[in-house]
């Protein structure tokens, strides 16, 4: 009876595992946004993403740390903010925009390609 308890607490333990790394991992822009959204540099001290998103286009809802956006190619954008708040931004070559920590959607609702460079910031210990 002890080593089936043993093995259905492994087994517990196991999907608890996979679906809390789902559940993050669903919420990470490289997964849920695969074709418009790269890794171009990692270590441990930020993530540096490269996102490109056509006219027209819109992202899953995703979430970034802290992060910095220098945008290479600008454009009009619509947020949808995870409480449901919606902006809309004009965004230029160039500008440079501070972003505290949140979970969203973005929407390409101009006619050009948006071009971004975003800096996710990690915790330092």
């Amino acid at each position: 009876m002890e080593s089936i308890q043993r093995l259905f607490g492994s087994v517990v333990l196991g999907i608890s595992f996979v679906v809390a790394s789902g559940a993050a991992s669903a919420q990470d822009p490289v997964v849920v946004n695969a074709k418009t959204i790269h890794v171009k540099l990692e270590n441990d001290r930020v993530r540096v993403l490269e996102a490109t998103l056509p006219p027209g286009a819109r992202e899953q809802v995703h979430s970034h740390p802290a992060h910095v956006i220098y945008v290479l190619a600008g454009g009009r954008i619509r947020n949808y903010a995870a409480d449901g708040k919606l902006t809309e931004a004009v965004l230029k070559a160039g500008d440079v925009i501070y972003r505290d920590p949140l979970t969203h959607s973005a929407e390409n609702i101009g006619d050009t390609p948006l071009h971004l460079i975003l800096v996710e910031l990690k915790k330092q210990d």
